[in-house]
């Protein structure tokens, strides 16, 4: 099992979970974060003064997938957050060793 993460723009997030929800997905996490990379941090200028804004809104999504299916995934992630411009995001996986359904108890992938 992965555990796949992506931090994308905000305006996207319709878009990958419908790219989602059309590969199975049946469940995921979303997250509002603030962060930058190459991007940086933008100029704004309120009341005459301009100022640094260092930490950019983001959206941050999580799934936990079958290791089998876990490119497809992130393919359709990519393919639906993609803009083209800098500040589209970040999509890694990760290993995941194990996972309870807290609920009913149930371990492995049948917890997915």
């Amino acid at each position: 099992m992965k555990l796949v993460t992506a931090v994308i723009q905000r305006k996207k997030l319709d878009a990958v979970t419908e790219a989602l929800a059309t590969k199975g997905i049946g469940g995921l996490t979303v997250t509002d974060v603030l962060g930058y990379g190459t991007q940086g941090g933008r100029k704004e200028v309120f009341r005459g003064k301009e100022f640094s804004v260092d930490f950019l809104p983001k959206t941050k999504i999580e799934v936990v997938v079958p290791g089998e299916i876990v490119e497809e995934i992130i393919d359709a992630i990519v393919a639906a957050a993609r803009t083209g411009e800098i500040g589209d995001g970040k999509v890694w996986a990760t290993e995941i060793t194990g996972v309870v359904r807290v609920r009913t108890g149930e371990h492995g992938a049948d917890a997915i």
